[in-house]
C-alpha cells in the first residue's frame, strides 16, 4: 500500500505547479508585448505612410507634377531638364521636389519605415513609370547612380507588378 506524500513532497508539488503557472504567465505576456510591438510598429508605419502620401498632394509636389506633364515624353524632360540643371533654373528645382520625393521614400521602404506592399497598393505602377520618365534626365543631367534608391525601389515595384 502506497504511503501518503509527506510535507516536503506536498510543498515540492506545489512549488511545481506553481511555478508551471508562473512560466504560462510569463509566455502569455511574451505573447501579448510581442502583439504590442507588432501593432505599435504598424501603427508608426500607417503614420509614415499617411504623412509621405499626404506629402504627394501637396502644392509643392502639385507644381513639380504639372511642370512634369508639360513634357509628353522622356526625351523632352531629358532636354529640359538637362538645361534648367546646367542654367540653374528654378524650374531644375521645381522638378527636384519629384525625385527627391521618390528618393526619400525609397530610404524610408529600405530602412523599413515603409512597407513595400502598401507603396506597391499606393503608388505602385506610378513609381515605375516615373523612374522611366526620370532616368533618362537624371543620366543626362548628372550621370547615372544619382538617384540609386529610387531606382532601386523602381525595380522592386516593376517585380512585385510582374509577380501580381
Amino acid at each position: 500500500m502506497a504511503s501518503a506524500p509527506n510535507w516536503a513532497e506536498q510543498l515540492t508539488g506545489i512549488g511545481t505547479a506553481l511555478g508551471a503557472l508562473g512560466l504560462l504567465g510569463a509566455i502569455l505576456a511574451a505573447v501579448y508585448a510581442g502583439r504590442q510591438v507588432r501593432e505599435a510598429r504598424i501603427s508608426r508605419e500607417a503614420q509614415t505612410a499617411v504623412e509621405f502620401f499626404r506629402r504627394w498632394n501637396e502644392d509643392a509636389l502639385v507644381e513639380a507634377r504639372r511642370l512634369l506633364a508639360s513634357f509628353e515624353t522622356s526625351g523632352e524632360l531629358k532636354s529640359a531638364f538637362e538645361r534648367y540643371v546646367a542654367e540653374g533654373a528654378d524650374e531644375a528645382y521645381v522638378l527636384y521636389r519629384e525625385l527627391d520625393y521618390f528618393e526619400q521614400m525609397a530610404a524610408m521602404e529600405k530602412r523599413g519605415a515603409l512597407d513595400l506592399e502598401l507603396i506597391q497598393l499606393l503608388l505602385g505602377r506610378i513609381m515605375v513609370e516615373r523612374w522611366e520618365l526620370w532616368q533618362p534626365a537624371i543620366v543626362a543631367a548628372h550621370g547615372s547612380n544619382v538617384y540609386p534608391l529610387f531606382e532601386e525601389l523602381a525595380g522592386k515595384m516593376r517585380s512585385a507588378l510582374a509577380g501580381a
